[in-house]
């Protein structure tokens, strides 16, 4: 099947090309607006073109330092330290990491709001193309809503990282209109609901199933809804605080509405979990995969439509990944909550009371497929044994020894689906919204809405699936003496021990997914949680002798005071910052 994002639009005198350095770039893009009435542009041929133009984007304006992923920014939670050779190596991300020093002027900032409304002002241009294009172009309103879907996305991913953001869902802004815009002019309530929005529009025409992949189906927005729904819950709308001041029903049952199995007839889990975060064409767009960033390989340039936002994540090994960075490591904290008791069930309230211990203690089978440990092949392959050296750990311990497996490619198939130019890359999809969310997301709606049994029986059909995931791993418990174990739960929990399990399993099964942080902001639950894993992970990396979380400011990035400086006083300061 084709992958639509490797198609990149050119020639278009409209097409955004550059990554804008200012608002002021991001407004310019937007100028030539009468180029919109030349018939000779509204054909089919060029909306068609455009709307490529805006996937595409999604893989050619993030890079390293600023990926889509969020991976960089979740270093912030308790899932993952930085990583790299040093708090120096990537200073700004420590300072995220640590939750000390971080400026409104630092590069980070300000890169990953350009790009983002880089994305949105490409994404604009095909919406107000294709609305011009004639009705007789038969696929205008499937691109419509697919534009809509990704239009939304850009917004979610503001949103989560910057709270109080200017929305551009007017495509036909005049140039003094951009400039007039506001980033409170909604409330947070408001502003979630404005992607709602967009994303009902997608819903209501996409088709089930769609030939290219890359581009959203019915399911896809509903997954998408959801999800929405689920932040919007939550609701934090008093402007001089972050916290969650109540969780409104309505929005729970929304999510109970677009995660009905009945939606979703062409999905379900994968047999394994590892299937997932397999780069081989045969496990790409599998059946848990709703919607995914696609990458390439092979597509006749240099290097194909390859994956270079996760180039800093491969380990330095020697022969192999020289060159590799060895940053996004997984914490201590989070391989201690893979531990499993006596009966297979996580040990919810006292999972960080002792280091996990490879061949004392049981532990879930999704440990070893997320986490390379020391005495165990990295990726799976005995020729690379991992060690407590510097071969496994830039920083010589500092970050500790583990590395993430869920981004990275087995060395073995280096020149096939791992390939070196300025930093490792890999044409492997990155799922943006997979089947067990879903279940997950369910789970959370009923446990917070009091319905205990269905919860758990949701959680549940995860922990079985973990059970069967082994294909790449049954042979540990002989080999290395590992003791994987991992049961289902029973029914009757109250309301607050259903969510603390949904919590937990939410974090076990998406671990290093890059949700961690934003999950913990939304339940309220990030001062609380990320000053206790800083003063217990302390003893394994030492940065956290100065971190401390600051509730009402460290839950969202400033807004850059680049955008602030150019936006004429109509932005203002997230609380907390200056």
């Amino acid at each position: 099947m084709k992958k639509i994002f490797n198609i990149l639009c050119v020639g278009l005198v409209f097409c955004a090309t550059t990554l804008f350095t200012s608002c002021d770039d991001f407004l310019d893009e937007h100028k030539p607006q009468a180029t919109l009435s030349d018939d000779q542009v509204k054909t089919p041929e060029n909306a068609e073109a455009m709307a490529i133009s805006a996937y595409a984007i999604f893989t050619t304006a993030e890079d390293i330092n600023s990926s889509f992923s969020m991976w960089n920014f979740d270093v912030r939670s308790d899932d993952a330290y930085k990583g790299g050779n040093g708090t120096s190596d990537g200073d700004v991300f420590h300072q995220l990491e640590v939750q000390q020093g971080v400026l409104t002027t630092n590069w980070n900032i300000n890169d990953m709001w350009v790009r983002l409304y880089n994305s949105l002002s490409r994404v604009n241009s095909a919406i107000a193309l294709l609305k011009e294009t004639s009705d007789s172009y038969a696929m205008k309103n499937q691109r419509l809503a697919e534009m809509k879907f990704l239009r939304a996305y850009g917004h979610f991913l503001l949103k989560r990282l910057y709270k109080n953001i200017p929305f551009v869902v007017n495509e036909n802004l005049t140039y003094d209109e951009y400039n007039e815009l506001s980033n409170t002019q909604y409330s947070n309530d408001e502003g979630w609901q404005l992607i709602i929005d967009d994303l009902m529009e997608a819903y209501n025409t996409l088709p089930a199933v769609q030939d290219d992949k890359g581009r959203p189906t019915r399911a896809a927005a509903a997954a998408f809804l959801a999800k929405v729904y689920l932040y919007k819950a939550y609701r934090q709308d008093d402007e001089n605080s972050n916290q969650v001041t109540s969780i409104n029903q309505g929005d729970l049952e929304k999510v109970i509405e677009f995660t009905n199995p009945s939606l979703y007839t062409n999905y379900g889990l994968e047999a394994d979990i590892h299937n997932n975060f397999r780069p081989e064409e045969e496990y790409e767009n599998g059946k848990e995969s709703l919607w995914a960033i696609q990458y390439s390989r092979n597509d006749g340039s240099t290097y194909g439509n390859l994956n270079w936002s996760y180039g800093l994540i491969p380990p330095n090994i020697p022969g192999a990944t020289d060159g590799g960075c060895d940053f996004y490591k997984p914490s201590q904290n989070l391989v201690n909550a893979f531990r499993t008791g006596a009966d297979g069930l996580p040990l919810l309230d006292n999972f960080n009371n002792k280091d996990y211990d490879m061949t004392a203690d049981n532990a879930d089978p999704r440990l070893f497929l997320t986490v390379g440990m020391p005495g165990l092949p990295y990726m799976f392959n005995r020729r690379y044994m991992m060690e407590e050296t510097s071969i496994w750990s830039r920083s010589n311990g500092l970050y500790g020894y583990y590395v993430s497996l869920k981004q990275n490619v087995d060395p073995a198939l280096i020149g096939s689906y791992l390939i070196k130019g300025s930093y490792w890359a890999s044409p492997m999809n990155r799922i943006v919204f997979r089947y067990a969310d879903v279940l997950l997301m369910r789970a959370e709606a009923y446990a917070q809405l009091g319905q205990s049994d269905q919860a758990i029986n949701l959680v549940n059909q995860l922990r079985s699936r973990a059970a069967t995931s082994t294909q790449m791993i049954s042979s540990y418990p002989s080999a290395f003496g590992v003791k994987m174990y991992v049961s289902n739960y029973n029914t009757g929990h109250s309301k607050d021990e259903t969510i603390k399990i949904v919590k937990m399993e939410r974090r076990l099964e998406l671990a290093m997914e890059s949700e961690r942080f934003f999950d913990l902001v939304r339940w309220g639950d990030a001062a609380t949680v990320l000053n206790k894993y800083f003063a217990e992970e302390i003893g394994h990396c030492s940065i956290y002798s100065v971190a401390h979380f600051t509730a009402n400011k460290d839950e969202y990035l400033p807004i850059p005071f680049s955008q602030i400086s150019a936006s004429n006083g109509h932005y203002k300061q997230n609380i907390g910052n200056w």
